[in-house]
């Protein structure tokens, strides 16, 4: 039985470090496109609002003042503060803010219904004849920030110029990263755990996941982000058309969306030369919740996998990716027991012989060299190449640090799966927001943070 958990894991280990050079090779390699013609297209934003009074306000006054021929719809879900107000009165003074105000017990049925009661209006609100191809619709978060050059990069000639893209995502940039004290008023040791927990949100999105992008952008199967997502409004009217919405019900919405563009015969786009950014989370329980609640829907969404497979739009390059993404939750619990139980076994067999004490002791520096090279390895190298490409400025010990933590923080993910499953088991499938660093503990209603 033992030879049986050893045989698991090491299979495990050698697809985990297979597909860490697949992605690191393309990411590294990858150069930015040129930009094009923002003025081309018509562009409409979305922003989900719940109890967003924190940041709202600033979100529109910003997205205004930056993009003064965009315009913003902000969706309240049925808020308990101020949000509707504060849009109201942006709208009142001003025609390219519009409030879509969405009222209980229609209100709050998650975040997919909440973008469809924006497209629904906007889709009243356009003109009949209008070229619903060259409209873009963009998705931000309520503290969402998207770079001054957004819109000219996403406008690019292998982007939206190209009719058959139907989607794109932007990078996700952490904008409170260098902050080193998240909380004023606490002590070192809780101000230095959250910067460090900022930063390490900041590598992750810039450097791991935007490295899968990279992997997507050559298997076709780039994915959508909840933030800074741009999709062609005929792509959604298509996707709308053959699923009855363009967002559907999954916690992972934004990637059940790029599924559906994908299935519609239009091509989805990584473009990495521009960013929106947003803020990091600095608490270790609510950063678990919203992890928990997207591994969550990529179990959800691993119902898609027969279609996948079935479908002529993915070739077996792109099965296999989006195979692997789908069932990674799966197959990590696998490793997770199978890791379980070769250590019990091997320390159970320690502890009964100790001829195999002895030869643990007699191989320990090269027991420990192996471990190192190919168990924090992999994860090491995110340090220094979040120095060369995203941060320069930081200096090399604070990137090799920043490697040792990542191979720290990624532990974070068997608890957000497990977190996952209790709440499948529970069937608990509800969309609440995890409260944003300016609000206050009983700002309406948030997700449990524990």
């Amino acid at each position: 039985m033992l030879s049986f958990f050893q045989s698991v894991s090491l299979i495990l280990t050698v697809l985990f470090l297979t597909y860490v050079v697949m992605i690191v090779v393309p990411y590294l390699r990858h150069k930015p496109s040129p930009e094009g013609d923002a003025d081309a297209f018509e562009w409409h934003a979305f922003i989900p609002c719940r109890d967003e009074q924190s940041v709202i306000g600033t979100t529109i006054t910003r997205a205004r003042a930056t993009f003064p021929n965009m315009h913003v719809w902000v969706v309240d879900d049925d808020s308990e503060d101020d949000t509707a107000r504060i849009v109201q009165s942006h709208a009142d003074h001003d025609p390219f803010v519009h409030l879509v105000q969405r009222r209980r017990p229609q209100a709050r049925t998650g975040k997919g219904d909440a973008l469809n009661a924006a497209y629904a209006q906007l889709d009243d609100w356009l003109p009949e004849g209008t070229d619903r191809a060259g409209v873009i619709v963009v998705v931000v978060d309520a503290d969402g920030e998207l770079a001054a050059n957004a819109l000219t990069a996403v406008a690019a000639e292998d982007v939206f110029a190209d009719p058959e893209v139907g989607a794109a995502q932007v990078t996700v940039w952490m904008k409170n990263r260098g902050d080193r004290t998240p909380y004023p008023g606490r002590n070192r040791i809780a101000n230095g755990f959250a910067s460090w927990l900022l930063r390490l949100q900041d590598v992750e999105f810039r450097t791991v996941i935007l490295a899968m992008q990279a992997l997507r952008s050559k298997t076709g199967t780039v994915g959508m982000g909840g933030n800074g997502q741009f999709t062609r409004l005929s792509v959604l009217d298509a996707v709308h058309e053959h699923y009855g919405a363009p967002w559907h019900g999954s916690l992972l919405e934004d990637y059940e969306l790029g599924l559906h563009v994908i299935f519609a015969g239009y091509q989805n786009r990584q473009v990495d030369n521009t960013h929106v950014s947003q803020e990091a989370l600095p608490s270790l329980p609510r950063f678990i919740t919203q992890r928990g609640r997207w591994a969550q829907g990529v179990m959800q969404c691993v119902k898609y996998l027969p279609q996948i497979l079935r479908s002529r739009q993915f070739d077996a390059a792109g099965a296999l990716e989006a195979a692997y993404f789908l069932t990674l939750p799966f197959v990590q619990i696998v490793g997770f027991f199978a890791f379980f139980a070769l250590v019990i076994g091997q320390a159970y067999g320690i502890a009964t012989d100790p001829v195999l004490l002895q030869g643990w002791l007699q191989n320990l520096w090269g027991l420990l060299a192996i471990g190192l090279v190919f168990g924090i390895g992999p994860f090491m190298i995110w340090g220094p190449i979040y120095k060369i490409r995203c941060e320069p400025d930081i200096s090399w010990p604070h990137a090799l640090w920043i490697g040792v933590s990542v191979w720290l923080f990624q532990f974070y993910v068997m608890v957000s799966i497990f977190k996952a499953c209790f709440r499948i088991i529970r069937r608990r499938n509800g969309w609440a927001k995890t409260r944003r660093n300016a609000d206050v503990p009983a700002a309406g209603t948030i997700a449990i943070e524990n």
